[in-house]
């Protein structure tokens, strides 16, 4: 597998509830997230905006078990497939995808 880092060392990761199909959310990972992610079986992302490993859920509670990972047939985006222990959204919302464009 070799998956295409961005220049900034991060690969976008889609999240989608394994069970629903739903789309919950899109965040980004480098390489030491993935392999934290792989290792511990729950996802652990980049925040862009800290510039830190987090833990999906950490303070929440909402985390998220990594059934499987895949990755597009490009390589340069991932689709973390879950068991979502609550929302996704820092709103409160079960998928960060509750608005509709023009609403």
């Amino acid at each position: 597998m070799n998956l295409k880092f961005n220049e900034n060392g991060l690969i976008p990761a889609i999240v989608q509830d394994v069970a629903t199909k739903d789309v919950l959310m899109m965040a980004w990972m480098n390489a030491e997230s993935l392999e934290l992610t792989q290792e511990r079986g729950e996802a652990v992302f980049w925040s862009r905006s800290r510039q830190e490993i987090w833990h999906k859920g950490t303070t929440s509670g909402n985390v998220q078990r990594v059934r499987e990972i895949r990755y597009d047939c490009d390589a340069d985006t991932l689709l973390l497939l879950v068991d979502p222990a609550g929302a996704a959204c820092h709103t409160g919302e079960m998928s960060c995808f509750f608005r509709v464009l023009g609403d």
